[in-house]
């Protein structure tokens, strides 16, 4: 199973779209807090549809809570519009964890320079700063289940 990382999500409506992305696409969904919502939110269900209670969500208080649960190796890889390397040359795999930063602000400094080597980025035209969260997760998400060959088990 593809994990989706969201680290400290904002906007209820691009969590619920990327929770039913992750439901089609059979991932495990990681919420990393503080988020900028509440889990129960109408927003949030409404654009997850009925797809909610079928997802396999965990939260988190913080990214080394997350850490310590799924010890980092080589199977993790942060999206970033800072990234030199475009997503389709990473080498996904089975259980990969795939992160995603808030809306308004991406992953922090620190981590994409501690692991960039693992830092890719989704390919965008100039004068385009980024794209919405949700379709970043859903472009990158189904890469990763064409490089693991799991959507053959669909």
């Amino acid at each position: 199973m593809l994990n989706i990382v969201l680290v400290e999500p904002q906007i209820p409506q691009n969590t619920g779209n990327i929770g039913r992305l992750c439901v089609a696409g059979n991932a495990r969904l990681h919420l990393i807090h503080p988020l900028g919502f509440s889990i129960d939110e109408k927003s949030l269900k409404r654009a997850g549809m009925d797809y909610w209670e079928k997802l396999d969500v965990r939260e988190y208080e913080n990214l080394e809570i997350f850490w310590q649960k799924n010890p980092f190796d080589d199977k993790h890889f942060f999206l970033s519009t800072k990234a030199q390397k475009i997503y389709y040359e990473a080498n996904f795999c089975d259980e990969c964890f795939l992160y995603f930063g808030r809306e308004d602000a991406g992953i922090k400094e620190n981590i994409l320079q501690q692991y960039a080597n693992q830092v890719y980025k989704i390919p965008m035209f100039k004068d385009t700063r980024s794209i919405n969260l949700a379709t970043s997760v859903g472009a990158v998400l189904y890469e990763a289940i064409r490089q693991t060959g799991v959507y053959k088990s669909f």
